[in-house]
This record gives structure tokens, sequence and C-alpha cells, in this order.
């Protein structure tokens, strides 16, 4: 008796029944991915996914294509992911929060839902630090804080990167907590905001930890926005210390489209996972005032889902959530 001849449908819908999907019957990545920058080159953001680049093309066996999708604090590129780009892994955005949690709260309609991005994983922090030029007359944040409420409110500008992101939501808690109105200028990154501190064109940045390494010959740190200081700028004080309650930052990660299979999420967690334990990343991160996270896609879930809760009790508080 002859065997009945099995065809490739056949075959697939056999191994759908057993827990097999489509995706998963051919390798993954086959071909170069795309890593979108929903900021300006120079930034955060920036900086880590170029020393991420070799390493994953290394773990991927793919080239890495770093392309750039810039305006609207981000919102530019987690819109086109969320409502044009193809779902098959190929193509995924860095995302920070709390960028993707205040732009939907504060705006109401930012072009996309915080959960429509497929979370992948974060893999770093970094939280907000108050610079000045390093020949500024304020030499400690008292001397800001008392030289701001000297001025008209909003006389005193604070640059940072984008509205609606972390250096926004700290220059406004710092508003709150020292009773004084700064007025925040957002640019389309912290490398963008840079010049305009250098040049005179804002009093002071609400940067992140990472630019006051950067320029450290260039700035002068008044506070970081953490509960305790950072080694590798151990002489800033917190705003804590400093009788500010004030403590703020951002989580960098990867996210793709909304509908993106699980195993191919899991492929691209797990290369991230391998790139951020590499040693000489790991160097280059704490040498450049990154703090390395470790999240995959459920942990980075979770930490979406539970700052969504802190961010929209703030906002509430503050009077800035979208009704």
């Amino acid at each position: 008796m002859k065997k009945p001849i099995r065809t490739l449908a056949s075959i697939t819908m056999t191994l759908a029944a057993a827990g097999f999907t489509t995706s998963s019957l051919a390798e993954f990545p086959d071909k170069p991915v795309t890593y979108i920058m929903a900021f300006n080159p120079g930034g955060e953001s920036d900086i880590t996914a170029r020393f991420q680049e070799q390493p994953l093309e290394r773990v991927l066996g793919q080239d890495v294509n770093i392309v750039y999708k810039i305006g609207g604090g981000g919102s530019v590129a987690w819109s086109e992911v969320v409502n044009t780009t193809k779902p098959d892994g190929y193509t995924f955005v860095g995302h920070n929060l709390p960028h993707i949690v205040l732009q939907p709260l504060i705006r109401g309609d930012a072009g996309y839902n915080t959960l429509d991005l497929k979370s992948i994983y974060f893999f770093e922090s970094t939280p907000d630090l108050l610079v000045v030029r390093q020949d500024s007359p304020f030499k400690t944040l008292k001397d800001f804080v008392d030289y701001a409420k000297s001025q008209p409110p909003g006389v005193v500008t604070v640059g940072g990167s984008g509205s609606s992101t972390a250096n926004d939501l700290g220059t406004t808690m710092l508003n709150k907590a020292a009773d004084i109105k700064l007025t925040y200028i957002p640019f389309s990154g912290s490398g963008a905001a840079v010049p305009a501190l250098l040049g005179g064109h804002v009093t002071a940045l609400m940067t992140y930890s990472t630019m006051g390494v950067q320029y450290k010959d260039k700035f002068r740190a008044l506070a970081i926005a953490a509960e305790e200081r950072m080694d590798v700028l151990a002489d800033v004080p917190t705003f804590k210390e400093l009788g500010y309650d004030v403590v703020e930052g951002a989580y960098r990660g990867v996210a793709a489209p909304p509908g993106t299979p699980d195993d191919r999420i899991k492929v691209l967690a797990d290369a991230f996972e391998k790139v951020m334990k590499d040693p000489e990343v790991r160097q280059k991160m704490d040498d450049n005032g990154f703090k390395t996270e470790l999240m995959g896609p459920e942990a980075s879930l979770e930490l979406v889902k539970k700052k969504t809760i802190e961010y929209t009790a703030i906002l509430e508080d503050m009077g800035l959530l979208k009704k």
C-alpha cells in the first residue's frame, strides 16, 4: 500500500498543530535588519546603538542598518513603526521611558498607544542631570534656584531632549520642588541641545548623566536626579541630598511593531542580551555614564506597565494629564 503524498501545505498545518509557527520554519534573520533611531545622532540612543552595532551583527549573523526618523520627541518614528512597518522582526526601533508613556498621556493623540510598541528589550538607564556651562556664574544648585527666584517667571530657560521626555518631566518636577518657574526648551535629542547651551541660547540643560561625562570639560553639573550618586560622577550631589525630591531619568531599549511573532522577538531579545553582557560593551557603557539594564520582553512589559501607573499619578498631581 502506497503512503499518501504529503504536500507542503499539509506539512505546515501539521507543524502548526504541534505548536510551530510559520516564522519558525525558516532561519531568522536571513537578511539585514533595520534599527531605527527616533532621535538625532550624538544622543544617548545613538551612542548606545553604535556600541551595539558590530556585536549585534556578529550575534545575528546579519548587517544592522541604523537609520534615523527624527521628530516629535520620538513620536514620528514610533507612530511609523506602529502604523506602517511590517511586523516581521526585520525592523525594530529604539524606544524610551518615560517618553512612550508621557506622550499619549499628555498629548492625547500621539500617533500611537504605549502598548502598541511591542517591547523586545530594555538595556540601559540614565538619570537626569542639571548642567550649566563651565564659565557660568552658577556654582551650585542653590545659586541656580536663587537666581530663578529673582527673575520674572519663565525668564530662566532649560534645554532638553524633546517634549514629554524625562528631561521635560525632570524640569517640571524641579519647578514644583523648588517653587520656581523655568521655561523648558525641547530639542530633537540630547546632542542637539548641547550647542544651545554652549552658545548661550539657554541658561542650563536638563540632560542625562551621559552628557555630563561626555562634556565634563565644558559643563558644570549642579545635581543629578538619582537616588544615589553615580560613581562616574561621584562629585555631583543628588537633588535629594540638596533638599529637592526630584528623581527622574530615562530607560532605553528596543521595540517592534504590534503583531511581530513572539519567536522572532525572542531571537532579537536573546541577541541584545548577549551584546549587553559583552565585557567590551559593558565597559563602554560604564565609562560613558550609562547604567546597563538586562530586561527581556516580559520584564520590559512589566516595567512599562509599572511606569505608566507612576507617571499617570505624577501628571495628575501636576494637572498635566490629558482629559
